[in-house]
């Protein structure tokens, strides 16, 4: 009889846990489809598709014994500045964990409508923080609105999620979507290190070098540097660094002033060419070699310069000439030959950028002996840029044509060289890294550290 009455009472239980949560899959329904109820969220399709796909099912707001995947999620969120980030993004003053607390244990006490709310604003807080985590907060590629319109993700929170709540240990499944670089796990284990190993080891907010590996930690991950062989640029250390499976190669390099930043962006190499030709841009024309040339008759004759008018005529330049032209400079354009003083040098390597920068050889060979390097107009130089040609053919399976390159560029030999795969490069601005147990500062060479601080702690 005892028993007949256990089962009798667990199965009234089970339906009235069963009808909650029927009452709260259609509270989630409805508030996911009325425009209103969205405004405060941050991914508000998102949260919608999230939902759809698991049939409206609440996931957090559950019967007790289902609430492990909950208190996990909380707990991250409680300690986001571990992770570099701020708690401000993710809805504190909503996801009070008092509430929660008795929302779990005293059911009773809410309804089904407040219950639903919480569920949603809470499945936000973690999409938006997963999101920060892989993409980064303020990602100029991987903005939260295209993240929220779904446009041509290569990794979708949301589907991660979904599969993170299957497995027991949520916290783990969601700090692996961390970048997997040396650097940033450095700069990851230094915020772990300086604040406690553990993520209930929290505190209010980073002080000035852990904001410093925070920002770092940001650009890292738009830097996204996960590809077995790829260029890594790194304009604060001028330096260029080849990643292999097994080695590093390193190069020194010379970037663009304050003045004509070297941009922050992703490519790939595709070619590279020896004994290039240079078409001037027109503001280094104007601003620049035009007035050198008015001034010194022979400087376009010494440095193999040549003036061309829009049809593409070259134009014999003598003095009164190149005062016309520097009158009305717009219909003219200028191209320097390959030779000992070409600005690309022996070899200038081509990859797709709508900034019109590329990575090249230079005849100033002493600037390298200086400790900062910021001369170009933009562009970035290298050091024994033919042993990065060298190391690309390699790569590429074209070994037998490295001392062809290599002749021809000392012959002055135009030739190109086309790479069947593709190399990726990285250029970031990484200002520290985390070494031997201390934090190691770049010079800040173009001021972006505080425009950058501000805007991901909103000071």
């Amino acid at each position: 009889m005892k028993t007949f009455l256990y089962i009798i009472a667990l199965m009234l239980v089970t339906t009235h846990a069963n009808c909650q949560q029927t009452e709260i899959s259609s509270e989630l329904s409805g508030q996911l489809f009325n425009a209103e109820g969205l405004t405060e969220l941050h991914l508000p399709n998102s949260v919608k598709r999230f939902y759809i796909e698991n049939g409206f099912q609440p996931v957090w707001i559950k019967s007790q014994d289902e609430t492990g995947h909950t208190w996990q999620a909380m707990l991250m969120l409680s300690c986001v500045v571990e992770f570099g980030l701020t708690p401000l993004d993710y809805h504190p003053d909503k996801l009070s964990q008092d509430t929660l607390f008795t929302m779990l244990n005293s059911p009773e006490k809410f309804g089904s409508g407040v219950k639903a709310r919480y569920e949603i604003v809470l499945t936000d807080a973690m999409l938006t923080f997963i999101n920060h985590l892989h993409y980064g907060k303020l990602n100029p590629e991987y903005t939260s609105q295209r993240i929220d319109k779904f446009e041509n993700l290569p990794f979708r929170a949301n589907e991660m999620l979904l599969q993170a709540l299957d497995v027991e240990d949520l916290m783990s499944a969601v700090a692996d979507v961390q970048p997997k670089n040396k650097l940033y796990q450095d700069l990851q284990s230094y915020l772990h290190l300086a604040k406690g190993q553990y993520l209930d080891d929290c505190y209010e907010l980073p002080e000035a070098d852990l904001r410093l590996a925070a920002i770092n930690m940001e650009r890292l991950r738009w830097a996204d540097l996960k590809d077995e062989f790829y260029l890594h640029v790194n304009i604060p250390t001028y330096t260029l660094d080849v990643h292999q499976s097994d080695s590093i190669h390193s190069y020194k390099v010379i970037v663009g002033r304050r003045q004509t930043q070297t941009p922050i962006f992703s490519s790939s190499i595709t070619h590279f060419s020896t004994a290039p030709d240079w078409l001037v841009p027109k503001n280094i024309f104007v601003k620049e070699l035009l007035p050198k040339a008015v001034q010194q008759p022979d400087y376009l004759e010494t440095h193999h310069y040549k003036v061309y008018d829009q049809q593409g005529n070259r134009i014999e330049a003598d003095k009164s000439m190149l005062r016309e032209i520097s009158k009305n400079p717009a219909g003219y354009s200028m191209r320097q030959s390959s030779g000992p003083n070409s600005a690309l040098g022996a070899v200038v390597f081509r990859f797709p950028n709508r900034f019109n920068v590329y990575l090249h050889d230079t005849p100033e060979k002493k600037l390298f002996s200086r400790d900062k390097r910021a001369f170009s107009h933009g562009c970035i130089r290298v050091e024994k840029a033919l042993d990065l040609a060298a190391l690309l053919l390699q790569y590429d399976g074209a070994s037998d044509k490295i001392q062809q390159m290599r002749e021809n560029a000392a012959l002055y030999h135009k030739s190109d060289f086309k790479l069947t795969k593709p190399v990726p490069i990285k250029v970031t601005y990484i200002t520290c890294t985390f070494k031997d147990g201390q934090v190691v500062r770049y010079d800040d060479i173009y001021g972006l550290d505080k425009d950058l601080e501000m805007k991901l702690f909103k000071k």
